[in-house]
């Protein structure tokens, strides 16, 4: 008879089979995309598998449930699309996870009292068209349906042309206010994306809360000229400016106690022998304090235009996104810490900077989280990894939550 492992790991494996890049290691799930398709495909043959019914809302998202859902429903899920080369891990594990607590509950021939539901949010990296936790913020009004539809990926391509060629009608995003009355509490395990948990020898641990972030996309526009012929006094160059960009993110990030990062510049016309017409900066910011992120991008801002001014280059910024910090239900935490406990382990809580979809829904819904040990500590790279025993452990604890909520 097949262990938890052994269902863990087969199914964890399928998923695990899809998206991966040889070249580089990592993964290229993109939404709407060939492999997000597979992906997408895997869900509900695994709902099927289980005995779930598998349905699609009106945002692409993807649910799978167990009993009816008058109201009142307990939900867990994370996403599948991955950041380019990212780790088979994250977002994965917790789709992975919540089906096979799910399964464990069946097979233990529990019943539940209150529908529970597996889900799985679209482009929550916002790796292929910019804005993270699209699904999330779509659902619960977060974000204007009409500015989702322009979005726009590298290629040129519509977020609207691409999810209608995902098979949905991209002209009924919104607001799911009906759906969103449904849920009673969401819970999301996930990978730990930093050394918390290995520091603490912990395989399991609960997240208390979401550190604020953001994006933004700044344009520096200056004078394509010739790269042999321009006398270096008389360029206008906006990658001698954006070069300055990444030295004042670093310099500045450390007094202000954010973490700042520059991880995408492009040129334009990005050729070798061209001074750049022009090139875009994107910047990632997160901290502790939503005033210390908002003070620390309008000094770094301020920084780069003196620079700009010095070479007549214009500088112009947009912010991308941002999301306020979130502290999640101190109920549902106690009621992970007790799973955790139930479990033979140690509850531990802590913060984490990585952004959610639990974050977006906490807002609307109880909501919590629980991470499972990341042994590299490493996130975003496909040197990213879980140990299958934490999978399992992480599993079991989600099994009792989910339990203890629904079946009791």
């Amino acid at each position: 008879m097949a262990t938890p492992a052994d269902r863990f790991t087969a199914s964890f494996a399928e998923l695990a089979a899809i998206g991966r890049d040889e070249s580089s290691g990592g993964y290229r799930r993109l939404t709407w995309g060939e492999h997000d398709a597979r992906a997408r495909d895997w869900f509900r043959a695994e709902s099927l598998r289980i005995g779930l019914r598998d349905e699609v809302d009106r945002n692409g998202n993807l649910w799978a449930w167990w009993g009816d859902q008058p109201s009142d429903a307990v939900v867990s899920g994370s996403h599948l699309d991955t950041v380019v080369d990212g780790g088979a891990f994250d977002g994965a594990l917790g789709v992975v996870a919540a089906f096979a607590a799910v399964e464990q509950l069946r097979e233990s021939g529990r019943r539940p009292k209150r529908p529970l539901a597996v889900v799985a949010f679209i482009e929550e990296e916002g790796a292929r068209f910019g804005v993270p936790t699209l699904g999330s913020r779509l659902m619960s009004g977060a974000i204007d349906p009409e500015r989702v539809r322009g979005l726009v990926d590298r290629d040129g391509i519509s977020f609207s042309s691409a999810m209608r060629s995902g098979g949905c009608d991209p002209d009924g995003m919104g607001v799911d206010a009906e759906r969103l009355s449904r849920l009673g509490c969401f819970i999301e395990l996930h990978i730990e994306q930093g050394r918390g948990l290995v520091d603490l020898d912990a395989p399991v641990g609960v997240i208390s809360g979401v550190w604020p972030h953001g994006r933004w996309r700044l344009t520096l526009s200056g004078a394509a000229d010739h790269a042999g012929t321009t006398l270096m006094e008389d360029r206008h160059d906006p990658m001698i400016v954006a070069a300055g960009a990444v030295t004042h993110a670093r310099r500045l990030s450390g007094a202000a106690g954010v973490r700042a990062t520059i991880g995408r510049i492009e040129a334009n016309p990005n050729t070798t022998n061209t001074i750049a017409a022009a090139t875009t900066v994107w910047l990632d910011a997160r901290g502790p304090d939503e005033e210390a992120v908002r003070l620390f991008v309008e000094t770094w801002v301020h920084a780069v235009e003196g620079d700009a001014a010095d070479h007549g280059v214009a500088v112009s910024c947009a912010e991308e996104s941002r999301s306020g910090g979130v502290s999640f239900d101190e109920t549902l935490g106690r009621t992970l810490a007790k799973a955790i406990e139930t479990t033979g382990g140690e509850a531990t809580a802590m913060p984490t900077a990585a952004g959610h979809d639990a974050a977006i829904l906490a807002g609307h819904v109880p909501t919590a989280m629980l991470h499972v040990r990341n042994a590299t500590g490493t996130s975003h790279s496909p040197a990213e990894q879980a140990e299958t025993p934490d999978c399992v452990r992480g599993v079991a604890v989600l099994a009792e939550a989910l339990g203890a909520l629904a079946c009791e």
